[in-house]
């Protein structure tokens, strides 16, 4: 990793660049997919599952017997596990509803709240399996009261998807699971083909041909957000453990090569002895390969003089996840502006945020958090506005809309407010 002990040097090195522009040469082949699924439906569906999962299927949907049989594989203490985590997400998200589900009436204006009535969730495959993404972005919708609730996600060389997936699939209350991955099963939940019904809103994270076909589909139907490779920053102090620090840092970097992985101190001796950690543990790791490759490529370690300086370094990234391993670290958390997760304190790690905490792990990357929040019940809320006014409100609010209507040279506006006054008079 790559060790940094100048604040001002810091803050170029942590300044964002654009990660999503995928290049023309991936876009264009993503347009490419997009249009022939567009006109080929299914049929160009099986004939992606076959180029780019080598597996020939008969049919794309999971089969009520795949998933009785996924539920009969999985050991009984996973299939625990993903209750106890789809029980404490659930709960988490019930309690964001009772913010944020509510519409109103009052004085003739007001809002009504509605679920979208069919989302589209994509669910990586590939070099691992996801439970927790299912969790993660299902149970949100399912607690918003969206009607029906699809998935898409890549099968292996023999047609089946991973029982892990399926199961949580189960629990989580997904209405209908397709065996598509890539950039073609963003394409099929976004016009839908005579088996994948056309969808709503399209969520979850993927690769970089999902995320650009999810930019491509923007505005025929909603997207979530644009997820980039996983990030964690790190903020500690002379008080927190190196272990659990170094620890942190590699459970992100195992993600993917390009995960990035920052550890800000105000500790020389807490730094060194990350280092040595991360080099300890990295040779335990089943994925030492991935994580050695992201810290190498993505990974700093940065000493500045103050928490103060550490906090104005981590506002300035914004990252996904943000963990402060600081003496009362409750007391920090005002002043972060910008991050997907605030994970306060040595014993809040963000794996717990990643599978059971509660709230949801699909969150804003690549310096989103700016403008940008993790994945919530909102997210599959619609609010139609309300204007249910009477006789008496058109002689208060019609005289200035009329003339502001005359201002703008929009007669007809005018007319439609002055027809009202006149008849009001007789």
């Amino acid at each position: 990793m790559k060790v940094i002990k100048d604040y001002q040097k810091a803050k170029k090195a942590l300044a964002r660049s654009n990660q999503y522009d995928p290049g023309s040469r991936i876009e264009a082949s993503v347009r490419e997919i997009i249009e022939a699924v567009k006109k080929g439906g299914d049929a160009a569906l099986l004939t992606y599952t076959e180029r780019f999962e080598g597996a020939r299927l008969r049919s794309l949907e999971v089969t009520p017997g795949e998933m009785a049989a996924a539920r009969r594989s999985v050991h009984p203490q996973l299939m625990k596990a993903l209750k106890f985590a789809a029980a404490r997400v659930e709960r988490f998200h019930k309690t964001c509803m009772q913010r944020y589900g509510h519409g109103f009436l009052k004085d003739g204006l007001g809002q009504q709240v509605l679920p979208l009535e069919r989302v589209g969730l994509y669910i990586p495959g590939g070099t691992a399996s996801y439970p927790s993404t299912v969790l993660m972005t299902s149970i949100p919708a399912r607690v918003a009261g969206v009607k029906e609730i699809i998935m898409a996600t890549p099968c292996d060389r023999d047609g089946k998807v991973s029982v892990g997936t399926l199961a949580a699939a189960g629990i989580a209350g997904v209405d209908r699971i397709f065996k598509i991955g890539g950039a073609q099963a963003v394409a099929a939940m976004a016009f839908g083909t005579d088996s994948v019904p056309r969808v709503d809103k399209v969520c979850g994270p993927g690769n970089v041909y999902v995320m650009t076909a999810k930019k491509l589909v923007f505005g025929l139907v909603d997207i979530d957000a644009l997820q980039g490779p996983s990030e964690i920053l790190v903020i500690a102090d002379g008080s927190a453990d190196a272990a659990f620090c170094a620890a942190d840092l590699l459970a992100q970097a195992e993600h993917d090569p390009t995960a990035s992985s920052i550890f800000i101190t105000t500790s020389a001796g807490l730094a060194v002895k990350v280092q040595a950690e991360l080099k300890r543990q990295l040779a335990c790791l089943k994925r030492n390969n991935i994580a050695g490759r992201a810290l190498q490529a993505n990974g700093l370690i940065i000493t500045v003089k103050t928490l103060e300086q550490a906090i104005d370094l981590a506002n300035l990234y914004s990252p996904e996840h943000l963990s402060l391993m600081v003496r009362n670290a409750s007391s920090y958390i005002d002043r972060i502006r910008n991050a997907g997760c605030i994970c306060a304190g040595h014993y809040s790690p963000v794996v717990l945020g990643d599978y059971v905490a509660g709230p949801s792990h699909a969150l804003p990357t690549g310096g989103s958090a700016r403008f940008s929040s993790p994945l919530t019940v909102q997210d599959f809320l619609k609010i139609n506005s309300i204007i249910a006014l009477d006789d008496l409100a058109i002689g208060t609010l019609g005289p200035a809309a009329a003339l502001m209507a005359d201002n703008e040279g929009l007669t007809g506006h005018a007319n439609a407010v002055r027809v009202r006054l006149d008849k009001k008079r007789k």
